[in-house]
């Protein structure tokens, strides 16, 4: 369903509207003088592209002055087996003169709207510390760290390939005909990960001419066995993404990508084939917590989406409550899904449950509610650390709620 494109009057003149053709060149002035140039190569990229097009970008303007700009990008979050529709809100910025006057606050309502009527579950993004809290987000899903790229050493070299395979080995900028193989291997990649989230098509095509970051690929007689997007200022080299069809040639990726260069930083990906092979050359992760902004406009709809997740996390434990029923709340909200052989029941929503405990339920504050469904913690590590955060039964608790493993890609490197 595409949005209204009317008109919304906002105080002292101002209005909100849907992007149009004739905005761009300001659009991007204003992305290059709060944010970076490349923001504006970027915005043209999804504006122009028949995937999203105008109708995901929302400006507010004074007369015929864009004064302030959002963007709304449509992904995907796996959650296991089932797939929830998301969006992400990029390419935010807001002229200095107009600060203060809450345009943020009216664009991310836009975005919020068009997300649902995109019939999107949940939004996440990377943000600026604490500000997006302001409009409902929480932080949820860790970031994985840039480790630093120790000297080689010592460090054995890579294995030759058997025969010809060693043949033609190439590294190159990726082209539109590598776009298959580019999503086969981080499909590959993220095969193991609990939650994911993939590049969508459109945005394989931005990263082609994407100028903050290049996408490289590795080719060997004719195939593309390995990638990664490179971020390099002259002086810092940052690999992301990495992708590698087996540990040999995840060694010959590195040291092409690599060379000779120092201040090399690499993002880890647990579980990948490339973390693998390369872990013995990085230096252990340093620096502050970094995660992922999550908004569950919706917590009855997300949980109702997450069921069948749900039920088999019950069945894997053996924990076998039919005829029981799962009760999480809110405290100013609760939720009940009744446990069936052939599934959890659509959920149920009802009002203010302040002692879950008492019926046997799980207790979890509203701004914890999507790091217990999608972070590392679980429900025994938010319990640990959050007091509003509990389940008498243990057991049933941890099965439905585990420590989750995460690989997010996006628009933009959040380094």
């Amino acid at each position: 369903m595409a949005l209204d494109p009317v008109t919304r009057a906002l105080p002292d003149g101002l209005a909100l509207r849907t992007a149009r053709p004739h905005d761009l060149d300001q659009i991007a002035e204003l992305l290059a003088a709060r944010g970076d140039p490349d923001d504006a190569v970027d915005h043209r990229l999804v504006v122009l592209d028949p995937d999203l097009g105008w109708e995901s970008c929302a400006v507010v303007v004074d007369g015929d002055r864009v004064v302030s700009t959002a963007t709304l990008l449509d992904e995907t979050l796996r959650v296991g087996e089932v797939v929830l529709p998301a969006g992400q809100v990029e390419l935010v910025a807001t002229d200095v003169a107009y600060e203060g006057r809450g345009l943020v606050r009216e664009l991310m309502a836009w975005a919020h709207q068009r997300s649902a009527q995109r019939g999107q579950l949940l939004q996440v993004m990377i943000g600026i510390p604490y500000f997006y809290r302001r409009f409902g987000y929480e932080y949820a899903i860790d970031i994985p760290p840039a480790r630093l790229l120790l000297p080689s050493g010592d460090a054995p070299a890579p294995s030759p390939l058997p025969g010809s395979a060693s043949a033609a080995v190439t590294l190159r900028a990726a082209r539109p005909d590598d776009l298959a193989a580019l999503a086969a291997l981080q499909d590959a990649a993220q095969a193991g990960v609990d939650l994911a989230m993939p590049h969508p098509a459109a945005r394989w095509r931005w990263l082609l001419e994407h100028t903050a970051t290049r996408t490289m690929v590795l080719e060997r007689a004719g195939a593309v066995v390995g990638s990664a997007r490179v971020r390099d200022d002259g002086e810092e080299l940052l690999l992301a993404e990495p992708t590698a069809a087996d540990a040999t040639t995840a060694g010959l990726l590195l040291g092409l990508l690599v060379a000779e260069r120092e201040g090399v930083s690499v993002v880890h990906r647990s579980g990948t084939v490339t973390a693998g092979a390369w872990e013995p050359r990085l230096a252990p992760a340093a620096g502050s917590a970094e995660q992922y902004y999550v908004r569950l406009p919706d917590a009855a709809a997300v949980l109702d989406a997450l069921r069948p997740v749900l039920h088999r996390r019950v069945l894997e434990a053996g924990i076998e409550r039919f005829g029981s029923q799962i009760v999480v709340s809110t405290f100013g909200a609760h939720y009940r899904m009744a446990v069936t052989e052939a599934g959890l029941v659509p959920v149920h929503v009802g009002g203010t449950m302040q002692s879950p405990g008492s019926v046997g339920g799980i207790g979890v504050a509203p701004d914890h509610l999507a790091a217990l469904l999608f972070g590392s913690r679980g429900l025994s590590g938010l319990s640990r650390v959050r007091p509003d955060v509990y389940a008498p039964d243990e057991a049933l608790a941890d099965a439905l709620f585990p420590s989750m493993t995460g690989d997010l890609l996006t628009y933009y490197l959040p380094w």
